[in-house]
């Protein structure tokens, strides 16, 4: 492979490794092991039989856990432990022992291993904060929509980062500016999530008060149209009698 092509490798399989990690691990694998790609020689262990299924069993697993509201984030929750140091250490091993930038082996992994975590849990924790703003919905149409959109998005990027490696550094600029304007809107609907089982009192306690509003605003408002309703009719009464008095 050539030097951006390892680059691009590294930063998209670090990337994808945030969003789906054994589906990364299956389709770089699997290109590898059928001659598609010539894999960094650091990566040459995901090409290994047992490596791919194990990561197409876990894939099918988290295929079904990813579509579930609450597990979906609980499922995230135990990745984040799992995810991070996986995606940094494939972003490290890509370009391990290549010297691809004349500062020494050893500096290059280093700074690839940080710079990959960093990456993988950025676009880790973005997933995790949009299943939390999503789960608030209780219908569970929304959590499948998403991770069906992330499973294409895995899979399409990484082919990009491979094959078309300009095209992908150009979406990657994109997506990083998208990333800076959505973060904080992620955040504070993350919180408002895990704020919810932090005091379920007091979440159960507003929720009433909610209702209660609602009910007496339906209330009133039933009870104005009612008044407004027979204010003629007591009028029309009120003209018949004087009629009758003449």
């Amino acid at each position: 492979m050539e030097t951006m092509e390892i680059l691009t490798l590294a930063v998209g399989a670090a990337w994808a490794s945030g969003i789906n990690l054994y589906a990364t691990v299956l389709l770089v694998g699997s290109l590898g092991l059928f001659g598609v790609v010539d894999l960094p020689p650091g990566l040459e262990m995901l090409e290994n039989p047992l490596v791919l299924v194990a990561a197409a069993i876990l894939y099918c697993i988290e295929f079904l856990a990813d579509k579930i509201p609450v597990v979906d984030t609980l499922w995230d929750t135990v990745h984040t432990f799992i995810r991070v140091p996986a995606g940094a250490m494939i972003a490290a091993n890509a370009v391990g022992g290549l010297d691809l930038t004349g500062m020494g082996e050893e500096t290059e992994f280093i700074a690839a291993l940080i710079a990959g975590g960093a990456l993988t849990a950025g676009t880790h924790a973005t997933k995790a904060a949009s299943r939390a703003v999503i789960n608030v919905s209780p219908e569970p149409f929304s959590n499948i929509a998403a991770s069906l959109i992330e499973d294409v998005l895995v899979f399409s990027g990484l082919s990009l980062a491979l094959f078309k490696p300009v095209g992908f550094m150009i979406a990657a600029v994109i997506a990083l500016c998208i990333f800076a304007w959505l973060a904080p809107k992620l955040w504070r609907g993350m919180r408002s999530f895990f704020g919810r089982y932090k005091d379920p009192v007091g979440a159960a306690r507003n929720a009433r008060a909610r209702g209660w509003t609602a009910g007496a605003a339906t209330a009133g408002a039933s009870t104005g149209a009612a008044t407004s309703t027979s204010l003629p009719a007591s009028g029309k009464l009120l003209n018949q009698d004087d009629d009758a008095s003449f």
